[in-house]
C-alpha cells in the first residue's frame, strides 16, 4: 500500500505511521522484563509483567525522527537522543557529524530509530559511539 504509486498523502502517512508503530512495539517486546501482581478494579489479582530498566531513543537525524512519535505513543517521556551519520564521499563510510545523547545512555535500553536501515552501517557507527564515550552494551 505505501509503495504503490496511487496512494495519497494522508494514506500513505497513515500506513507508514502504523508500520512505524508495530516496530517500536516489536522492539519493545525484545526487552527484559520481571513479573509483577496486581488487583483488577473488579478485586482479582492478575499477574503480568512489567519492564525493568529505562529505556531511551536514538535518532538518525532525518530519517529517524520520522519514527520518534512511535516510541512516545507507546513510552510516554521517553528520552531521544539525536545522532547524524552521513557517508564520506572519499571513503564511501559513515562518518559521524553530530551526536545529542541522554548523559545516563550507559544505564538505559537503546532503540536505534532508523527507518532506512540498509547496511547497517549507522548501527555500527552508534555502537562505536556507546562503547567508547558511555561503556554501554545495551544497544538493541
Amino acid at each position: 500500500m505505501i509503495r504503490d504509486g496511487r496512494t495519497g498523502r494522508a494514506d500513505f502517512i497513515f500506513y507508514s505511521n502504523r508500520i512505524i508503530r508495530l516496530l517500536v512495539e516489536e522492539g519493545l517486546n525484545h526487552l527484559p522484563v520481571i513479573e509483577q501482581s496486581i488487583q483488577t478494579p473488579v478485586g482479582r489479582d492478575y499477574l503480568g509483567v512489567k519492564f525493568e530498566g529505562k529505556i531511551c531513543g536514538v535518532s538518525i537525524m532525518r530519517a529517524g525522527e520520522a519514527m520518534e512519535q512511535g516510541l512516545r505513543d507507546c513510552c510516554r517521556s521517553v528520552r531521544i537522543g539525536k545522532i547524524l551519520i552521513q557517508r564520506d564521499e572519499e571513503t564511501c563510510m559513515p562518518k559521524l557529524f553530530y551526536d545529542k545523547l541522554p548523559a545516563d545512555i550507559a544505564d538505559r535500553w537503546v532503540l536505534l530509530l532508523d527507518p532506512m536501515f540498509a547496511t547497517g552501517r549507522s548501527n555500527h557507527v552508534l555502537s562505536f559511539l556507546l562503547a567508547s564515550d558511555r561503556s554501554t552494551n545495551s544497544l538493541q
